[in-house]
């Protein structure tokens, strides 16, 4: 019986059905990246704000007072009894009653001068120049409680590890298509709700959860992807994450255009409904029906791939080889049984790790500069897209390894310049650096490449999943790692990042060279692919020494 590769190659390998289910599961990436960068514009500063005094509504109403008029005579005298204060966090600890006067309300403390009264920390009573423009203002996250807004960041990272292993796993259990559907449902659904959470309980509790469906949508679409099209084609994989870029530029711009933080949440949010179209075009992934016994499904769909490219599956293409593996659940101890997927999956759990860790925080460091938010985000996303082309140019001319292993390197050594430039040209230390962001963008986009192609089919969703699930710890740890070593030294969190970076770039070398080899079908396939890498080294070191002889 002829092989899955073998059928795939006599329907097409990216054809026409290909390439329409690879553009819409590429829309994926967008909306995957509203959810990933959302926070910036969901948590942005409401502009000024003051905390009120008790009854100062009421009196307010009183009085006939403006709401500047009563900023005024809250905020002046503090200031002029502590310069510094500006009544954003702190408050006069006074009440404002009935027997308050209008034209004069501090008179009625009698002989306290305004130096001498006495101040409270502000709890709850905060007016906003801008109420309800952002989750800062709507749930108060100011003062004593900003840190909670890096938490709402933190909860949507821990929903996308939670996802990996737990719709990493369904996915390879139940089938890609269904779990790609169900996170779709899920994150429309969690989205809403957000949009419309009474509380900061119930925001985080669907953010957490909006996260797990996220990961679910983006890892899924990943795989099927790459698991329809023949191996010269998989370089798509790259192309789903320039989707993810044009994701970042976009957002920025329906930020602008939607003046409260509900708007752009449920802006953001509801295309995730649309994907659910997909149900009538998006095919099962026939390589995952193979490995669960399915061989009649799996033909059947590769004879409607054949329909759509204009071509014929020949008669005797009637079955298709199946995995003679047994039908099993996948588990982590699978991934780590056989040494060659042991080396494998430590390697890319720690390439993993690295690229989230330095992408995210290289972009902490060179940040959103002063001035236009929405211009200068637009900006920071469109100098990534000359790291996929970089990749588009170059992997499939020399291969995964060598790309892979020499932009972490460079990631590297640009993070440790930087750190030694003097700041006397910053024009220089900036370009550099911007020359790191661009070299670990391309780590970041060929690990998900690399780490799709060295697992079998029936563990590659898990696979990618669990190994992903490092770059989930990498973002939460990336803001606490960063401002902590810059308090001690502003450079040195560009000192781990420069090690951490040569050291995955030393060690992704180790990987055997995936350009132009089927994806393996089993753990068997993945064992043989890396003795078969073992031994070319073996042989071309053997070549090596003779040519000195």
């Amino acid at each position: 019986m002829p092989s899955f590769d073998e059928v795939l190659k006599e329907a097409g390998e990216f054809g026409r059905f290909q390439k329409r289910v690879f553009f819409l599961l590429c829309q994926t990436g967008i909306t995957f990246s509203f959810l990933f960068a959302s926070v910036v514009f969901l948590g942005q500063a409401p502009g000024d704000y003051w905390c009120r005094i008790p009854g100062a509504a009421e009196l307010s109403e009183r009085c006939g007072w403006t709401l500047e008029e009563e900023r005024n005579f809250t905020i002046l005298p503090l200031r002029l009894g502590n310069g510094s204060s500006k009544g954003e966090c702190e408050r006069l600890d006074v009440v404002w009653d009935a027997s308050v006067s209008c034209a004069s309300p501090l008179a009625h403390y009698g002989n306290h001068s305004v130096g001498n009264l006495p101040l409270t920390t502000c709890h709850d009573n905060w007016v906003y120049e801008q109420p309800h423009s952002s989750i800062v203002s709507e749930y108060n996250l100011v003062c004593g409680s900003v840190w909670m807004l890096d938490l709402s960041q933190a909860i949507l990272n821990l929903g996308f590890l939670t996802g990996a292993f737990t719709l990493g796993y369904a996915a390879d259990r139940y089938g890609r298509i269904l779990i790609y559907l169900l996170s779709c449902l899920g994150v429309g659904i969690c989205g809403i709700i957000v949009a419309f959470a009474p509380n900061f309980t119930v925001f985080l509790i669907f953010r957490f959860l909006q996260g797990v469906f996220g990961k679910g949508t983006w890892m899924t679409c990943y795989v099927i992807v790459t698991e329809i099209v023949g191996s010269d084609q998989r370089i798509v994989g790259i192309v789903i994450q320039i989707f993810f870029t044009l994701g970042i530029m976009i957002l920025p711009g329906i930020a602008y255009l939607v003046p409260t933080w509900q708007g752009i949440q449920l802006a953001i949010s509801l295309p995730n409904f649309l994907f659910l179209l997909y149900y009538w075009v998006v095919p099962e992934s026939p390589r995952w029906l193979l490995t669960r016994k399915k061989g009649e499904k799996a033909l059947k769909i590769m004879h409607n791939i054949a329909k759509h490219n204009g071509k014929y599956l020949s008669p005797h293409y009637s079955e298709i080889t199946i995995s003679n593996e047994e039908v099993s659940n996948p588990s982590f101890l699978d991934l780590v049984r056989t040494p060659q997927m042991r080396r494998n999956t430590l390697i890319l759990m720690y390439a993993w790790f690295t690229s989230a860790l330095v992408y995210q925080g290289l972009i902490m460091r060179l940040g959103i500069v002063a001035g236009n938010l929405y211009l200068e985000f637009f900006i920071s996303g469109a100098v990534e897209l000359p790291a996929a082309l970089l990749i588009l140019v170059t992997i499939d001319r020399i291969g995964r390894r060598l790309p892979f292993g020499i932009s972490n390197i460079v990631a590297g050594i640009a993070c440790l310049i930087t750190a030694f430039l003097p700041e006397d040209i910053p024009w220089l230390k900036t370009t550099v650096a911007t020359l790191g962001r661009l070299a670990i963008t391309m780590a970041f986009e060929i690990v998900y490449l690399v780490n799709t192609e060295l697992y079998p089919t029936t563990l590659r969703n898990f696979g990618v999943s669990l190994c992903s699930s490092l770059c989930d710890f990498g973002g939460i740890i990336a803001p606490f790692l960063l401002y902590r070593l810059a308090s001690i030294w502003l450079e040195l969190p560009l000192i781990i990042f420069s090690i951490l970076a040569v050291v995955c770039g030393v060690l992704v070398l180790l990987l055997p060279e995936t350009k132009g080899i089927s994806l393996p079908e089993t753990v068997e396939d993945v064992e043989q692919l890396s003795s078969h890498f073992g031994k070319c080294v073996k042989k071309w070191k053997h070549r090596d020494t003779n040519s000195y002889i």
